[in-house]
């Protein structure tokens, strides 16, 4: 393996439930579903912006990518704890997925750190 993959850390899958209307509501509390994953890279990605309108906030964009070879489960929906960086991190949008002839490669996917 890498050097450049060898960050590693974990999926926090959201439980699912519903109310009486049929709204799905993500869960990320104690019911989530926690994954372990390995042979990634992170890095900053896109800057980071801050609102000091009401409250301080802080939004820092992160760039995932999976070591080559492999394809880890990541959803849309997902949230994840990443070893040296502090806080969670939350997918924004579609995770990409680049196959080759037999397999599919590695993905890739934007992450965003509120504080």
């Amino acid at each position: 393996m890498s050097v450049l993959y060898g960050q590693s850390g974990v999926i926090i899958r959201p439980a699912g439930s519903g109310d009486r209307y049929g709204n799905k509501k993500r869960d990320y509390g104690p019911e989530a579903e926690r994954i372990p994953l390995t042979q990634i890279n992170v890095q900053p990605s896109g800057g980071s912006s801050e609102d000091t309108d009401d409250k301080q906030v802080t939004v820092t964009g992160w760039l995932l990518i999976s070591a080559p070879g492999t394809m880890p489960d990541l959803r849309e929906t997902d949230r994840l704890e990443v070893d040296g960086i502090e806080g969670v991190l939350e997918v924004t949008g579609k995770v990409g997925r680049w196959p080759v002839p037999a397999d599919i490669r590695h993905i890739e996917a934007q992450l965003k750190e509120v504080t």
